[in-house]
């Protein structure tokens, strides 16, 4: 029988993370879901990881391999095409899942059958500690990608037949972004989301995630914008806050750590 859940990931010399990764969907508190993960061409310990994961769950794992280096859509994209389940979620390998992250969002598409799409809000953190909640809106529409992602990407859950029809965007401009253009193409077909308001998923922000945020990347962002704006036919005011969103990249990356770590002591000192 076909698993009511279908992770999937995507995986680049993730040994230092990957473990935890894994056995937070070890905790999950439903047994019900598959794991469909890609090696993208890794050249540390992740392969025999992801052997030994598999072993331990006979059946609920499957692991594809790149010949090279492909980046992020393209890895998705295969394990969309491997994914079995009814649903099928996202998950980052250096990422958390809370416990009972996906029997909450099962319970929630299996009773709102006119929602495509759920998230949550997520938890940042880092070796110091959590930091804040990234909001998102409970109810996103298309005004919400004027102001960015609507959804945080490793939060979400997707009806299969839906996330199979959309996929994602293999180009230069979505090497980084291919979740915001995904957004875009996911409201213009007329989809509809919906984001649960409890961190469910904890997302690791330290300094190798903050220098990812290149200013190459958020001008990728930006046409991204630029385009799926036009496709939505979105009025002239919608494009100026995805404009001056490219003034973060005059920001250090360190100065964005420092801010990360007050953050940090802002909070409950939790260990995650």
């Amino acid at each position: 029988m076909s698993p009511k859940v279908s992770i999937i990931m995507s995986v680049f010399n993730g040994a230092d993370t990957l473990d935890s990764a894994l056995e937070s969907l070890r905790d999950q508190s439903m047994s019900d879901w598959e794991l469909v993960v890609c090696d993208d061409a890794s050249t540390d310990d992740t392969a025999q990881i992801l052997i030994d994961f598999a072993e331990d769950f006979p059946g609920q794992v499957t692991v594809l391999h790149n010949d090279s280096n492909r980046r992020l859509s393209y890895s998705l994209n295969r394990c969309l095409g491997a994914a079995r389940g009814t649903y099928i979620a996202r998950m980052d390998a250096d990422d958390l899942n809370a416990p009972n992250r996906l029997e909450k969002q099962v319970d929630f598409l299996d009773r709102n059958l006119e929602i495509d799409l759920v998230g949550s809000t997520m938890r940042r953190f880092d070796s110091h500690g959590l930091h804040d909640v990234v909001p998102v809106p409970s109810q996103p529409t298309a005004a919400n990608l004027r102001d960015g992602t609507p959804f945080a990407h490793g939060t979400v859950m997707m009806r299969a037949e839906v996330f199979k029809e959309l996929g994602y965007l293999v180009s230069k401009r979505t090497v980084r972004g291919q979740d915001y253009d995904l957004w875009f193409r996911f409201f213009a077909s007329g989809h509809t989301g919906a984001n649960l308001m409890e961190p469910l998923y904890f997302v690791r922000e330290d300094i190798n995630a903050i220098r990812r945020r290149t200013a190459k990347s958020r001008f990728h962002n930006w046409q991204t914008a630029m385009v799926g704006l036009r496709a939505l036919n979105a009025p002239a005011s919608w494009y100026v806050r995805p404009s001056l969103s490219l003034l973060k990249a005059l920001i250090p990356s360190h100065a964005m750590q420092l801010f990360r770590r007050w953050q940090a002591r802002t909070v409950d000192r939790q260990t995650v």
